[in-house]
């Protein structure tokens, strides 16, 4: 949780007016600064600087938040007064998360209870028989939580920035903290306006049912200039938006369309790249601009494996779409079957998508994460207490790594849902940082039963494990009592959302920042001198699908690959799932396409066959990885450094290159890797200070901020089974000494 305690000075400073404030900032130059080396040195070094924005000529942070889904509604609809109150309190207020941007799903969607549209008259092009009421939104409850999310937020964070009383004017979205940002996004038409699909009956005329979609898109007649169904659509949007606006809730921006690639069992509309461009530029784009020219539209909404392929095609000025367009949105998914892969990859296209936008001359484009969760299923529903605080680091691990590559907010899923992830109409049960429990709550009737009957579906395994512990084993393991108390279940999740969100408000932005060793020759981070055992714990990144990076070196089994000299071998990582299974994988033979990058994979066909060779002096200290077997090139090919794109970002060029393969030059210092191959290490100092071949990314993470009121905020994330001493140092001053517990995660506020 959350401590606020205040921290001591560890440089001359002068008074601070506020004797309980911590003195971080100085005002005059100490007479005697610390050094790395001044007392024991640290494992590790956060070194940032907060003069430096990493992204000054872009866009603020925004902000992070929810999606007020029909799913989320109903559940909180099921809560007492209390539990309501606690809720929007935790997701929005002062004391919870502070959240400030909503997500509404235009139409219904998969966490409805069934498919729903607000005009379901075939052929009514003019849309004359449109509910502006929207009434099924606010039957479900959809409309009030939002309203009441809104209140919550403006009064928790309205007024100032909650330190000083400085009031906040100007955030970058035009609006001050406290503003809740809505955006709308849709998942399907009506089925009028749809293409018949594979299950609809030869001959239909239009789709019968809102889900699945046809390709290049599902609309009736294409997306051309004169197709009256993709008129109808935009049109639809606009009534839409006055809708809500007339029952008092604005939407800040709306995205074309959820997830346009993937024609899902689920409400789906399928687009091309070409075909989104087209719906935008002949028909969605003007009509927003005549009749809601405020209203921010963003493009694509998926994930970021294709994200620049969309983006290059969107924001072709000579195709009609670019001149409407304010963003990009997109997901964390990892768009396979292992869900264990969500929100690990696609950082490298996502500095490349900041650099193709500077290209463009588009680096005012909004780059927002507008979907995350994990699935299936609950924390507490599945109880094993590994995985639930897995996923809470994930969590963190990405919002960071986002940020460090240059995105204006993250916002996840469901805001609410019933403790076993639901529901959904197409049992796509998921995972949300608060659950509703009624029956949990002191005041429940005695027979209230422990699922809505909305919730068709049931526990993975029959079994929901949750409701078999007590309250004083849940609250053990981190589901506060006082909420369960009142109905609701406080995930892990929250609070290392909330180490993030509470304290990068909107208008933040990030600052150069990333760890290094430690000085005094103590070895690595979690690696002592003189040994060879990598530390850090099980590496849970060594599994098909991760990507190869590049960071400096912290002594870590996500560093440590096993190694053989003999020609034509295989280059292995073990390790372990969250659920404890071993893992086993090897480096790819070739290039992913669409992450641009080697990954691992199983150590069969697609494994890369290797010879470590050395190369003559004066480098024959180092070697080339060379790969025998590509799928196509003929020529040996060498395992390379790739530098990233965005110059890395706030993370630098150091934190998170990718390992390619490439032409073997004795003069390309890109190629050339020193091997330890007792502790498993292969390194290189082609990008200057010495970084480490890395599955995924290192356990020990951090993002620098600044912040509204001039605060500085250092978010520390370990996932590693081992604690580590670190120092804070800005520029080349250091600010604070402290240390991070195993599997935590810390927040430093420095006035």
């Amino acid at each position: 949780q959350w401590a606020n305690i205040a921290c001591l000075p560890v440089t001359t400073a002068e008074e601070s007016t506020n004797g309980d404030e911590a003195m971080f900032l100085r005002t005059k130059k100490p007479t005697n600064p610390l050094k790395v080396d001044n007392y024991a040195a640290p494992d590790a070094i956060l070194q940032v600087n907060f003069s430096q924005l990493a992204f000054g000529d872009r866009p603020p942070i925004y902000g992070f938040g929810g999606a007020f889904t029909e799913a989320s509604a109903l559940n909180w609809k099921r809560l007492s007064e209390e539990g309501k109150e606690a809720v929007l309190e935790l997701l929005f207020g002062k004391s919870g998360l502070g959240y400030s941007i909503g997500r509404v799903h235009m139409n219904s969607c998969d966490f409805s209870v069934k498919s729903y549209s607000f005009d379901e008259v075939d052929g009514d092009f003019d849309l004359k028989h449109f509910d502006m009421g929207v009434h099924h939104d606010v039957e479900s409850g959809m409309v009030e939580m939002a309203k009441r999310a809104t209140s919550t937020c403006k009064e928790a964070w309205g007024s100032s920035d909650g330190e000083d009383g400085e009031s906040i004017q100007d955030n970058g979205p035009g609006r001050a903290d406290g503003d809740l940002l809505l955006y709308a996004s849709p998942w399907s038409p009506p089925a009028w306006m749809k293409n018949p699909t594979w299950e609809d009956k030869e001959g239909a005329t239009h789709a019968e049912k809102m889900t699945f979609s046809t390709l290049p898109t599902c609309l009736r007649d294409g997306v051309g200039k004169e197709s009256p169904y993709a008129a109808a659509w935009a049109l639809y949007f606009s009534k839409y938006i006055s809708a809500y606006r007339d029952l008092g809730l604005d939407f800040w921006g709306v995205t074309v369309q959820n997830e346009p690639e993937f024609p899902a069992p689920w409400e789906a509309c399928a687009y091309t790249p070409f075909t989104e461009t087209d719906f935008v530029a002949n028909h969605l784009g003007p009509q927003l601009e005549k009749d809601h020219p405020d209203v921010k539209l963003l493009v694509f909404d998926h994930n970021k494996d294709h994200v620049n392929t969309w983006a290059h095609v969107l924001l072709n000025e000579t195709l009609g779409a670019r001149q409407y367009v304010d963003g990009i949105a997109y997901h964390w998914y990892a768009g396979g079957m292992d869900r264990l892969l969500d929100g690990a990859l696609g950082i490298p296209n996502m500095h490349r998508l900041q650099d193709n936008l500077k290209k463009d001359n588009m680096g005012q484009q909004l780059v927002l994460g507008s979907e995350s969760c994990h699935c299936p299923t609950t924390g507490y529903a599945g109880g094993d207490i590994s995985v639930i605080w897995a996923r809470a680091e994930r969590y963190a691990h990405t919002i960071l790594a986002d940020l460090a590559a240059g995105s204006n907010g993250w916002v996840e899923w469901n805001l609410l849902l019933d403790t076993i992830g639901g529901p959904n109409h197409l049992g796509n049960l998921c995972e949300s940082t608060l659950l509703a429990a009624p029956h949990r709550a002191k005041d429940a009737l005695s027979d209230m039963p422990p699922l809505p009957d909305f919730e068709k579906d049931k526990p993975f395994g029959k079994v929901n494990i949750g409701d078999g512990r007590t309250r004083e084993e849940l609250n053990a393991l981190g589901f506060p009592a006082e909420y369960l108390d009142v109905g609701v279940v406080v995930q892990p999740i929250f609070y290392y959302m909330g180490h993030i969100s509470r304290y990068v408000r909107p208008g933040s932005y990030a600052v150069p920042g990333l760890i290094t060793g430690g000085g005094g020759g103590n070895g690595r981070i979690f690696r002592p001198k003189d040994s060879t055992v990598m530390g850090g714990g099980e590496n849970s990144l060594a599994r098909n699908g991760i990507e190869l990076t590049m960071w400096p070196c912290e002594g870590s089994t996500r560093q440590k690959f096993y190694w053989n000299f003999d020609p034509s071998q295989k280059i292995l990582v073990h390790g372990h799932d969250w659920l404890g299974h071993p893992t086993e994988s090897c480096i790819a033979r070739f290039v992913d396409e669409e992450l641009m990058g080697l990954r691992l994979t199983d150590c069969k066909e697609d494994a890369g066959l290797f010879s470590v060779v050395p190369l003559p002096a004066p480098d024959d200290s180092r070697y080339h990885i060379v790969l025998l077997n590509h799928p196509w090139k003929t020529t040996p090919q060498c395992l390379m450094i790739e530098k990233l794109g965005n110059n890395g970002g706030a993370n630098g060029p150091l934190g998170g290159a990718q390992v390619v393969v490439g032409e073997c030059e004795d003069s390309d210092e890109s190629a050339k890797w020193s091997i330890d191959a007792e502790s498993g290490e292969a390194s290189s100092t082609y990008l200057g200070d010495e970084i480490c071949m890395t599955t995924g990314w290192p356990f020990l993470q951090m993002g620098a901020f600044v912040t509204p009121g001039n605060n500085k905020t250092v978010v520390l994330l370990n996932e590693a089974n081992d604690a580590a001493n670190f120092v804070l140092q800005d520029e080349d001053n250091i600010v604070l000494t402290s240390s991070i517990p195993p599997r935590s995660i810390q927040t430093y506020v420095l006035k």
